[in-house]
């Protein structure tokens, strides 16, 4: 829906003695003085230029992105590295029509504009672009996506997805890991004795994704890192953007009825391994609905078969990688369920292209499951265990892939 620009600024005019400015025919951006980071509300994105320029700023959904355009900056020698955040899974910088520039970034999550604004220097005529990113609601987000009037929103705009699938990893490069964090927002999932899963479940990811950087084999990508709701398919959205070398979505149950104990890994299937497994799938996939999301959208025939088609490579690669993380968490200690490995059909494992599992790390309905949950000592015991089975899973992996290959 293209309606409110959230922000659009042209500057006509520079302040300033003009005889001290030393203007170039072209804007360059400085990487040394730019610079993204997370903040509690969402983020801060700080450019700095080599002179100030005419810009305008707005947002566009499916997927959320933040759009920057420029008269005009060139991005030569900016490394990506400039624009890494939780915040921002993706980055592109080019031409956006004769004239202009743009950068654009994938948001993890729904951003507002909350601030911008440019600092000019009146000695040399740099220019200092700050914005604040606030965290909204995916409603509030959508009513006010939309480019200005007679602005082209086809240049570079797409998910970074556009620039190639990722090829499936060979061992040789730093693997890309997008951990989701179940629920969220206004679906705080399980609940037991004052906690939720989904705060849970965003304190766990968080201490795995600094594991896993620690290590220097993985960069991750959380789907969420603040208690924002995220639509299911925007989480798989997220990893398809991220290139995803595999995915994982950490969740908690709870049972209403019965006892239950211990970690399970879920790999898709069309058919639950048992009716408990459904009920579970279908509670997870029905929050979804119920927050406004309709998932009923079926693929046409031919997409149909391409995704089957991509699924006969990447089912096998999942199932390997949920036996891996069962493998890991038994040799880290950690309590499994009496079948940890089980299948069901939940909707953030139904990216065709990428290695995905669902782990629940335990029952919050269960004193024992919760007590290890909320235990600094035995999450971080886990955490290593799934992190040798991540390594364990990609040396197999790619073995199999060069097996494939030849």
């Amino acid at each position: 829906m293209r309606r409110a620009v959230v922000i659009f600024i042209i500057l006509l005019g520079l302040c300033g003695p003009v005889v001290a400015q030393e203007f170039r025919a072209l804007a360059r951006m400085l990487p040394e003085s730019s610079r993204l980071d997370d903040t509690r509300q969402g983020a801060e994105l700080i450019l700095a230029l080599s002179q100030a320029v005419p810009y305008r700023i707005f947002t566009l959904t499916a997927p959320n992105r933040l759009v920057m355009d420029f008269r005009e900056v060139s991005f030569e020698g900016v490394p990506d590295a400039v624009f890494v955040a939780d915040a921002v899974f993706g980055a592109r910088t080019g031409a956006a029509a004769p004239g202009w520039s743009r950068l654009v970034l994938d948001l993890a999550e729904p951003l507002r504009v909350a601030q911008a604004g440019m600092q000019t220097d009146p000695n040399d005529g740099s220019a200092l672009i700050t914005v604040l990113l606030h965290e909204t609601s995916a409603e509030q987000f959508a009513a006010l996506a939309g480019a200005p009037p007679g602005v082209d929103v086809d240049f570079l705009t797409g998910s970074a997805q556009a620039s190639g699938a990722r090829l499936r990893q060979t061992g040789e490069d730093i693997l890309m890991v997008v951990l989701d964090p179940g629920h969220g927002g206004v679906d705080p999932g399980a609940q037991n004795d004052g906690a939720n899963e989904a705060d849970l479940m965003l304190v766990f990811a968080r201490e795995l994704r600094e594991v896993l950087l620690r290590t220097g084999e993985f960069n991750v990508v959380l789907t969420r890192d603040s208690d924002v709701f995220v639509p299911l398919p925007t989480r798989v959205s997220i990893a398809r953007a991220a290139q995803a070398d595999l995915f994982i979505s950490l969740h908690a149950d709870a049972l209403a009825v019965g006892r239950a104990t211990g970690a399970t890994v879920y790999t898709l299937s069309d058919t639950a391994s048992d009716a408990a497994s459904q009920a579970l799938a279908e509670r997870h996939n029905r929050t979804d609905l119920l927050s406004g999301i309709d998932l009923s959208d079926s693929d046409d025939e031919i997409a149909g078969v391409l995704m089957d088609l991509a699924r006969l490579e990447t089912d096998p690669r999942s199932d390997a990688l949920a036996d891996a993380m069962v493998a890991g968490i038994a040799a880290a200690n950690g309590v499994l369920h009496s079948t940890p490995r089980l299948e069901a059909g939940f909707a953030v494992l139904k990216a065709a292209d990428i290695p995905s599992v669902l782990v629940e790390l335990g029952f919050m309905s269960d004193q024992r499951d919760l007590r290890n949950l909320l235990d600094a000592v035995w999450r971080a015991r886990l955490q290593e265990g799934m992190v040798d089975a991540l390594r364990d899973w990609a040396i197999a992996d790619a073995a199999e892939g060069q097996l494939l290959r030849q």
